[in-house]
């Protein structure tokens, strides 16, 4: 966290964090209508002028009050009094999703910031102080580990853009006299004074008791989201030098390897490796589990998984992958044999040919048990042990597309991998 000295006036501090943008690249700011985005964006845009930078300002309407028109109304005419272009996003929130409204409200938020924000421009987002200390004391209360109590960073990279959060070291009560200072109106959401979500029941319930007690409560928990943020980026070092150690793959760690490991060294290797590859990462019970059977016997084909990743154990490795969907086994379509191949996995480039006196018209298809493929020098030969004797997982035999000539099978295709794995012979494929 960065600590504003208290003679850096609030100014020179967005004044700073924009001229650290890198010349010509876009900066919006979130604008909500309330007091801390709309101060964020009066005071970037008097930046702007003194450090030139393309800006705009992002609206998102939720619809989920009565005064969602106010606070549009409200941004549209502060954009135009500061003569900055302003997008303004209306979206739908499901709260039925699993994640409850505020978590709803929050998915349809961003993905209206990645439909608007193009990749390589930077996002500033109003958070301060104050929100830092209830980000922190809401992952406490869920038990979360240090990358939870880290709280909110300062800037992270996002999708290929940049998140920043210019404000985070600045209490609210800083912002209101500046705002008072700049003479600024803004928004009030009727929905932050009502206590039935767990936020604004630690903001207007538990915050103002600590701070009776403890004046400074507010920033001693910043500081200690900033202390587990430091912390956490030193394990993300460790984890890497364990990956490093461990062959440098994400997706595929030796199960003796692993084995060498503590207990919390595998559990924060594994997070590490989900978060590289881009998994969500497995809940503790499943995670647990997972340990668990690692030390499972030598031949067992383990696997577990969770929402939007998996775990396989398989001939001494850890596989980490997103959930492996078998082909449909009713697939199947005509092909010419050069048009890329459209499979429920996505569009393969590639190509096969035959000898000129083939079997029949060309048609992709799910495996159907029994194939065998006549091979060079090899004679007929069973694709089950075919594949074996390739290494190919268990899991990417679901997938794979078998290209029959006629009745008769020719050819085998990993969709996934968008490659040949076995040519019939007379057959020639590229990829």
């Amino acid at each position: 966290m960065v600590h504003r000295p208290e003679e850096l006036p609030l100014q020179s501090l967005i004044d700073d964090a924009l001229a650290q943008t890198p010349p010509g690249r876009r900066v919006w700011v979130a604008l909500s209508g309330g007091l801390d985005s709309t101060l964020l964006l009066t005071l970037a845009a008097a930046a702007a002028r003194r450090i030139p930078r393309p800006l705009r300002a992002i609206h998102v309407n939720h619809g989920l009050q009565q005064a969602a028109a106010d606070f549009e109304a409200h941004c549209r005419t502060l954009c135009s009094r500061l003569g900055v272009p302003l997008s303004v996003e209306h979206v739908c929130v499901d709260p039925t999703n699993g994640q409850g409204l505020e978590g709803a409200a929050r998915e349809a938020r961003y993905a209206a910031f990645a439909r608007c924000v193009a990749e390589g421009e930077s996002l500033w987002l109003a958070q301060h102080r104050d929100d830092q200390a209830e980000t922190l004391l809401l992952a406490a209360l869920r038990g979360s580990g240090v990358r939870g109590l880290a709280g909110m960073p300062m800037g992270r990279d996002w999708q290929r853009r940049r998140l920043q959060r210019p404000l985070l070291g600045i209490s609210r009560a800083e912002l209101e006299a500046e705002a008072a200072h700049c003479g600024l109106a803004w928004t009030e959401d009727p929905s932050n004074a009502v206590s039935d979500q767990d936020r604004n029941y630690l903001r207007h319930a538990i915050l103002p008791r600590l701070a009776e007690r403890w004046p400074h409560a507010a920033g001693a928990l910043a500081r200690s989201a900033a202390l587990c943020a430091e912390a956490d980026g030193l394990l993300a070092e460790l984890a890497k030098l364990d990956l490093e150690e461990l062959g440098g793959a994400p997706g595929r760690l030796p199960r003796d390897g692993l084995s060498r490991l503590s207990a919390p060294r595998r559990r924060l290797l594994i997070r590490h490796c989900c978060e590289r590859l881009g998994l969500a990462l497995p809940p503790a019970r499943r995670l647990e589990s997972l340990l668990a059977q690692l030390e499972a016997r030598e031949d067992a084909e383990t696997r577990v998984a969770w929402p939007g990743g998996e775990a396989r154990v398989w001939r001494g490795h850890l596989y980490l992958l997103a959930p492996v969907l078998a082909l449909p086994t009713a697939w199947q379509l005509a092909w010419d044999g050069c048009s890329p191949l459209v499979t429920p996995y996505g569009s393969c480039r590639v190509e096969l040919a035959g000898p000129p006196d083939g079997e029949g018209d060309l048609r992709a298809m799910a495996r159907r048990g029994g194939e065998r493929l006549r091979l060079a020098r090899r004679g007929r030969r069973d694709l089950k042990r075919l594949l074996q004797e390739l290494g190919v997982p268990p899991w990417v035999r679901g997938r794979l597309v078998v290209i029959r000539a006629g009745e008769v099978p020719v050819a085998v295709l990993d969709p996934g991998a968008g490659q040949w794995l076995v040519l019939a012979e007379g057959w020639r494929g590229t990829h």
